[in-house]
């Protein structure tokens, strides 16, 4: 297929999203200098709004996310760029949680294309999938004029899009593990690099502090730019309970040290993720009165797709797709009481730039799984099924099941949980997203 080339006014919703899903085809990553000047061709859209800029290779979205829930509880206009979607592309810009409508998708789509033509036509390259994104979501906070921007990287940190706005209020560097080795390095130091380069000149720096090689660079990374930095532990919080549908914990902070915080998702992880969002949020919010109350209120009410989610009765996926992300996993369900957490059925599949392999070995060593299944992402970077069963039958002796049509998978795993049984859907974010269509559409009896 090409490239739809016609007038921006032209273009349909399905069409400009279609022409979106074309452009890893087209057209491929570029410098920051080529955002930037992307950036400035749209008139620097939403520039003078408060930026809060989020990296890490685990939980930067649910960071992102409790950051937006807590600050559109005191009553602040937020948006949130965040990626990748699950079912609809129009989930990656947010205004007060809410995706924008496919009516603003189009508006912004049609004057961010109308400036690309300009641009090409002058001889500058058309904007990335990413980097088109990145521009249509900041012309919509600008349109729906939000206060504060959460903007989570793609991709890294250093050479994202996103890190073409120079002056954020405050970063955010979240937990820490190999990924996109490939493209980010093959160590905790050569990641932690890469992330650590949104720090900007004298912008303070929240982040995950527990592991110490990360730390040490993020640390060094600050000291250089003269950012502020404050280092986030497990000792600033106490976990009090874990059950199937929320986390509760405790900081040990002096002023609400006996308040209980509880976030509706079942991951011992979440607690991290929460206080480092309650302590990057107090700083934003300095000087202005403060309601605890009302930030645990939201906290609990949130809703964060495909991270520890309950899509169906005995149906949990998770968008865990890295070494790191399986660790946490693994202690997840591990917490939870053995009533809660059933016989396990895991329902498993991955792309092929992530290490598929130790994320296997290292699921069939630390859990006592009933049986597993394993099924085939529609994508070009799907791993066959086949030989991902073939990887657990290297590491486990119980049943191993191989369904390239996911409609399959799921049956199969049902009928494997048995009576008592949990079935857990991980590996990748793609899989959440094929999940919760099949189940949407009613495609099975789930």
């Amino acid at each position: 297929m090409m490239l739809i080339k016609k007038e921006p006014e032209a273009f349909t919703y399905e069409e400009a999203a279609a022409y979106i899903e074309e452009l890893p085809k087209f057209t491929r990553k570029h410098t920051l200098e080529h955002t930037k000047l992307f950036l400035k061709r749209l008139g620097n859209p939403a520039v003078d709004r408060k930026v809060v800029h989020v990296a890490g290779t685990n939980g930067k979205g649910s960071v992102c996310a409790y950051l937006q829930a807590i600050l559109m509880a005191e009553g602040k206009r937020t948006g949130f760029f965040t990626s990748p979607h699950l079912v609809s592309v129009n989930e990656r810009i947010r205004v007060d949680n809410v995706q924008i409508d496919n009516e603003t998708f189009l508006e912004v789509f049609r004057e961010v294309l109308k400036t690309v033509y300009e641009m090409v036509e002058d001889g500058i390259e058309h904007p990335s999938y990413f980097e088109f994104l990145f521009g249509m979501g900041m012309k919509a906070f600008e349109k729906t004029d939000v206060e504060y921007i959460v903007l989570e990287t793609g991709l890294g940190g250093r050479l994202d899009a996103t890190n073409a706005l120079e002056k954020p209020s405050v970063s955010v560097i979240t937990s820490i593990s190999l990924d996109h080795t490939a493209i980010l390095g093959d160590t905790i130091e050569k990641i932690a690099g890469e992330k650590a380069g949104i720090i900007k000149p004298e912008v303070p720096v929240f982040f995950d502090g527990s592991n110490e090689k990360a730390s040490e660079v993020i640390r060094k990374k600050a000291k250089e730019q003269g950012a502020s930095c404050r280092e986030v532990t497990k000792n600033a919080y106490e976990i009090k309970e874990v059950h199937r549908k929320y986390i509760a914990f405790s900081r040990r902070s002096a002023y609400d040290k006996d308040v209980i915080f509880k976030v509706p998702i079942c991951g011992c992880y979440q607690a991290m993720n929460a206080e480092l969002a309650l302590e990057t949020a107090e700083y934003l919010l300095s000087g202005e009165e403060i309601h605890i109350e009302k930030w645990k209120k939201a906290l609990e009410g949130l809703r964060w797709e495909g991270r520890m989610e309950r899509v169906a009765e005995h149906i949990t996926v998770d968008g865990a797709h890295n070494p790191g992300a399986m660790e946490a996993f693994v202690e997840s369900v591990k917490a939870l009481d053995e009533s809660e957490r059933g016989e396990i059925v895991l329902l498993f599949s991955a792309v092929s730039d992530k290490k598929y392999d130790q994320m296997i070995e290292y699921l069939c060593k630390n859990l006592e799984i009933k049986a597993c299944v394993v099924t085939q992402i529609q994508d070009e970077r799907g791993v066959p099924a086949e030989e991902l069963a073939e990887i657990f039958r290297k590491y486990t002796e119980k049943p191993v099941y191989c369904k390239e049509e996911l409609e399959e998978a799921v049956k199969t795993a049902k009928k494997e949980r048995g009576e008592s049984g949990e079935i857990y859907c991980l590996g990748s974010l793609y899989l959440v997203g094929m999940i919760k269509k099949l189940l949407a559409g009613g495609a099975t009896d789930a």
